[in-house]
C-alpha cells in the first residue's frame, strides 16, 4: 500500500549527512554561522539596548540555536509531536524577540522554520507550521507588500526544492546502499559456486580413483579366496597402488585445472585410452579450447566410461570420439561388449548419476545404456 504523501516523512538518508560532500556540508555550517552572526549582530546593533538585556537575548539566541538542533534530531528520528512542540518554542521565541524589540532577530526565526518545516516535516505537518512562520514574518516585517511576498514565496520555495534535493541524495544513498548489497550477493553466491565446483571436482576425482582401486583390491581378495599364486595377488596390490597414485597425480591435475591450468583435451584423452587394451580415441572438428567446466566434464565423463568398462566388460574393445562442432562438443565412448569382470557388482553406482548431474549443470546431457553390441555413453556440452 502506498504511504500517503502528506504524512510520509524524509528518508532519514535525507534529513542525514550521509552521502553529503564535503564542499556541500561546508556550505551548510557556513550558512548556520552566518545566520548566528547575523541573529547576534542584530542584538547587538541596538543602541536601545542595554548590557544586560544583550546578554539576555544573547542567551536566548543561542538557546535557539540548541532547540533547533533537537529539532533536526527529532525530525531525523521521524518524531513528529516532539519535532511541533521544538517548532513551537522556536516560533515562541521569535514572537518574544519580537516583543523586546529585536525585530531583525525575529524575522531571521521567523524564516528559518519556515524553511526547515517545509525541508525536514511531513507535508501535512510542514504546511501549517511553515504557513504561521512566514504569516508571523509578513505581519511584522517593514517592507512593501510587495518585496514580502516575494520573500515568503521565495522562502517557501526555497524549503520545498531542499526538500526535493534531500530526497533526491536519500534516493540516491539507498540505491548506493542496494547495489552494495546486491554485489556483496553476488560475491557471495561466486564464492559459494566455487567451493561446489571445487568440492565436485575432488569428489569426482576420488570417487573415480577410489573405484579403480577398489575393483583391484577386491579382485586381490577375490584370488586370496580361490588360493591364487602370489604372483597374480601382488599384480592385483601393484595394480591398486598404481591407481592410488594416479588418484593422487588427479587431485593435482584438479586443482591444477581450477586454476585454468589445463592441459589440451586431445592430450589427455590419448594418454587416458593409452591405460586401456583395446581403446583409441578419434577427434573430429575444429579443435579449440573449451571452458573450463566443459572440458572438465568431458574428461571426468571419460575416465567413468572407462573405469565402467573395466568393471563390467573386461576385454572388450573401446571407442572413445570426441567431436567439435559449432555449438556443442560432444564425447561417445563405445564399447563392443564382453564377460563382466570380477568386479561386476561392485561400486555404488552414482558415478554416471554423478556425471549427468555435472552435465545438465552445464546445460547439456548425458545418456548411457545399452546398444546393439555394448554399452554407450553420450555427453553433449554446449561450449
Amino acid at each position: 500500500m502506498t504511504e500517503n504523501a502528506w504524512t510520509r516523512w524524509p528518508s532519514r538518508e535525507a534529513l542525514g549527512r550521509s552521502g553529503a560532500t564535503r564542499p556541500r556540508r561546508m556550505l551548510v555550517w557556513a550558512v548556520r554561522l552566518l545566520l548566528l552572526a547575523v541573529l547576534l549582530w542584530g542584538v547587538f546593533s541596538q543602541r536601545h539596548v542595554g548590557r544586560w538585556e544583550a546578554l539576555a537575548a544573547a542567551a536566548a539566541i543561542l538557546l535557539a540555536g540548541l532547540v533547533s538542533w533537537t529539532f533536526f534530531r527529532t525530525t531525523y528520528e521521524h518524531r513528529l509531536v516532539p519535532s511541533l512542540a521544538l517548532m513551537g518554542v522556536l516560533l515562541g521565541i521569535a514572537v518574544a524577540a519580537e516583543a523586546t524589540g529585536f525585530t531583525g532577530p525575529a524575522l531571521v526565526i521567523w524564516c528559518g522554520c519556515g524553511v526547515s518545516a517545509l525541508e525536514r516535516l511531513p507535508l501535512g505537518a510542514a504546511v501549517p507550521s511553515a504557513s504561521v512562520a512566514l504569516a508571523s514574518y509578513s505581519a511584522f516585517t517593514n517592507d512593501v507588500w510587495l518585496t514580502t511576498a516575494a520573500t515568503v514565496a521565495g522562502m517557501a520555495l526555497a524549503g520545498y526544492v531542499l526538500r526535493l534535493d534531500a530526497e533526491a541524495r536519500g534516493s540516491a544513498q539507498r540505491l548506493l546502499a542496494q547495489e552494495r548489497a546486491a554485489r556483496a550477493a553476488e560475491a557471495e553466491s561466486a564464492a559459494l559456486a566455487e567451493r561446489a565446483r571445487i568440492a565436485r571436482e575432488i569428489h569426482d576425482v576420488l570417487a573415480h580413483s577410489l573405484s579403480a582401486q577398489l575393483v583391484h583390491l577386491e579382485a586381490a581378495r577375490l584370488l586370496i579366496e580361490n588360493g591364487a599364486d602370489r604372483e597374480r595377488i601382488l599384480d592385483r596390490v601393484v595394480a591398486a597402488r598404481g591407481m592410488a597414485r594416479d588418484g593422487l597425480a588427479e587431485t593435482r591435475q584438479a586443482l591444477s585445472a581450477l586454476r585454468g591450468e589445463l592441459t589440451p583435451l586431445e592430450d589427455f584423452l590419448a594418454e587416458l585410452v593409452s591405460t586401456a587394451d583395446g581403446a583409441e580415441v578419434t577427434v573430429t572438428g575444429e579443435r579449440r579450447p573449451l571452458p573450463a567446466e566443459a572440458s572438465q566434464a568431458v574428461r571426468r565423463v571419460a575416465q567413468e566410461a572407462l573405469t565402467n568398462v573395466r568393471k563390467h566388460a573386461q576385454g572388450a574393445k573401446v571407442t572413445v570420439r570426441l567431436d567439435y562442432s559449432e555449438r556443442e562438443v560432444t564425447l561417445n565412448v563405445r564399447d563392443s561388449g564382453g564377460e563382466a569382470g570380477e568386479l561386476n557388482g561392485s561400486g555404488g553406482g552414482y558415478g554416471l548419476l554423478g556425471m549427468r548431474e555435472r552435465a545438465e549443470l552445464l546445460g547439456g546431457s548425458l545418456d548411457a545404456g545399452p546398444d546393439e553390441e555394448g554399452f554407450v555413453v553420450t555427453l553433449k556440452v554446449p561450449v
